[in-house]
């Protein structure tokens, strides 16, 4: 029996990496499409990588007839995207067009999963967050997910493709050289402790492993219908305790302040109601804590 095929847009990235050795290991033939010079990209799995943009042309060329695409390229930071909207749009919203414009006319058998991001709620009054609440984005990363989101949806409905959308909250483990928890290894290093914000602001983190094995099982229920869940640990965890857990995972004990200046685009809290993907038979297994230590490890390791 032929493997079955997965595309994983934008594969070299933190999560694309992670999703492309979750659907290898449970023996899919992998192909990476997306930017950079990646040489290692076996040992992550893939079957076949991809130097490119992500595009209609560049998607005829490479993607086969695959059973599956993860969509993981695309925007990655609010704060760029506050600096650079008009390139934010074209990495988030193009491609997802081109994306779905490519299974319409070319694989319409394929099922897409599209990770849109918590950013999509904005301020809410209400935790933990439901895929009903109402979206109200604060950042030109959110409101480019939200479009997304639309154009994911309209497909489903107007054309028959098979979609599902998860919504990622606030991802970590190892291999992310970029956000909270990065940015504060370095700061501690270099003997800093004063961060954006108040401390008091909460997120959800869920480890990419446990994303990684949410696709897999997204990939087996997106339909015409797009099924949207969320994908949290179900727990929020105030800043200031998880950064003060890092430093004292690091051997420094610094103790955290905070600026009372918040960042731009950032909401104050926001937790995951996940009831859905349990539904699914999906339940995180890495325990924040652990997941830190994990990460604090690999750090020390690659400096």
């Amino acid at each position: 029996m032929e493997k079955p095929i997965v595309v994983v847009t934008g594969a070299a990235g933190f999560i694309g990496r992670h999703v492309a050795r979750e659907f290898s290991e449970k023996g899919w033939y992998v192909i990476g499409i997306g930017r950079g010079s990646w040489l290692d990209w076996r040992e992550y799995g893939l079957s076949a990588w991809h130097c490119s943009d992500v595009n209609f042309n560049s998607l005829q060329e490479y993607a086969s007839n695959p059973n599956v695409i993860i969509h993981c390229a695309g925007g990655a930071s609010v704060g760029i995207s506050i600096e650079q909207p008009a390139d934010d749009f074209n990495l988030t919203v193009k491609t997802t067009s081109d994306v779905l414009e490519f299974i319409r006319l070319c694989s319409p058998s394929t099922r897409l999963i599209y990770p849109s991001s918590a950013a999509v709620y904005g301020h809410v009054k209400t935790l933990p967050i439901t895929e009903v609440t109402s979206l109200n984005p604060i950042s030109p990363y959110g409101v480019h997910k939200q479009i997304a989101e639309i154009l994911c949806k309209l497909y489903a409905k107007q054309y028959g493709l098979s979609v599902a959308i998860v919504r990622l909250f606030s991802i970590y483990g190892n291999g992310l050289r970029k956000q909270l928890l990065w940015d504060a290894c370095q700061k501690f290093e270099r003997g800093e402790n004063e961060f954006f914000g108040t401390g008091e602001e909460v997120r959800d983190w869920l480890h990419v492993e446990d994303v990684a094995r949410l696709f897999i099982i997204a990939a087996k229920n997106a339909t015409k219908l797009c099924p949207v869940v969320n994908a949290g640990s179900g727990h929020g965890v105030p800043v200031k305790e998880l950064l003060q857990y890092v430093s004292n995972q690091l051997g420094f004990r610094l103790q955290p302040v905070f600026s009372s200046n918040p960042k731009v685009g950032d909401p104050n809290a926001f937790i995951a109601d996940i009831s859905k993907a349990r539904y699914w038979n999906w339940m995180p297994t890495i325990d924040w804590r652990e997941g830190i230590l994990q990460y604090v490890k690999w750090y020390k390791q690659c400096q």
